[in-house]
């Protein structure tokens, strides 16, 4: 261990560590993630491991959480690696290497099926045992609206009880698709809306689902569905309130009884996954899960 430095670990619960976290990642990445203190707080499930200077700064860190998974029909015990970063100054002295050698070795204990994380610098990982894979989106056409449902209310997570409502669905959501779908995870999906100010969330009080979508130059994306019952295509159209001739779905369809192309994502990050767990063939992570 450099000099000056201090190990530390699972430290989500110290205010002041927490604090350090959300700088490093603010002064590393340009996010706040500290926007989680008011959606709720940090996931439950998260374990940090990090090193520490002497004015109780955090200079390098890597997290992992637990992020439960329906493949195939199957739950699966999936960990998300996450909040890789080393401050510059500390580059290059094997400090991250060290803690996602921690962090692999904590997931080993913790019985996991399948480990996934997103990166642009795949060949980092690849010595460890990951491999890229490839994500597809779905396009074709869309269906009329159905007129007996009404256009939905537009939440806002400035908005304490809209924040708390939207909480309250994900913990009792139905998995958007059986083929490959995060089963419980709430705060990637809150966070993720806070981050992106195109994301949309339309909630339908009578029919109770919040669908999260996006509307751009190149057309109308939906993004995930939190519901206890999936609703019908129509039905979500009809509640964002667009009439397009094509859309877009990010993740499987298989739930929504409509069939599209499949076409390849392009992103930024790229998944990788280690694990034994078969994966579909044509698949995708809902955007809104995101790490």
């Amino acid at each position: 261990m450099p000099d000056g430095l201090a190990y530390r670990q699972d430290y989500f619960a110290d205010p002041e560590a927490w604090q350090a976290l959300v700088d490093l990642l603010q002064d590393t990445f340009g996010i706040n993630v500290g926007q989680l203190d008011r959606l709720g707080g940090p996931d439950p499930t998260s374990r940090a491991f990090g090193y520490f200077d002497e004015t109780g700064r955090c200079v390098a860190n890597f997290s992992l959480f637990y992020m439960p998974l329906v493949i195939a029909g199957k739950p699966v015990r999936a960990i998300g690696y996450q909040s890789g970063a080393v401050r510059p100054e500390w580059r290059g002295r094997g400090l991250y290497r060290d803690l996602i050698q921690r962090a692999f070795a904590a997931a080993k204990t913790g019985g996991c099926e399948l480990e996934l994380l997103l990166t642009d610098k795949p060949a980092l990982y690849e010595n460890h045992g990951f491999r890229s894979v490839t994500e597809y989106d779905f396009k074709g056409q869309a269906p009329a609206l159905d007129h007996d449902i009404t256009v939905g209310r537009l939440l806002d997570l400035n908005r304490a009880d809209d924040v708390a409502l939207t909480s309250r669905m994900l913990k009792r959501r139905t998995p958007v698709s059986a083929s490959f779908a995060v089963a419980m995870q709430s705060e990637m999906f809150l966070l993720n809306t806070v981050f992106d100010p195109e994301i949309r969330l339309s909630y339908s009080a009578a029919l109770d689902f919040v669908v999260a979508w996006q509307a751009d130059d190149t057309g109308v994306s939906i993004l995930d569905l939190v519901a206890a019952d999936i609703p019908t295509l129509p039905q979500i159209l009809a509640v964002m309130g667009v009439a397009v001739s094509e859309i877009t779905i990010c993740f499987p369809p298989d739930r929504l009884n409509w069939a599209g192309e499949p076409v390849e994502r392009k992103s930024y990050a790229g998944l990788m996954v280690r694990g034994d767990i078969p994966l579909p063939r044509l698949f995708a992570l809902s955007p809104m899960a995101g790490f």
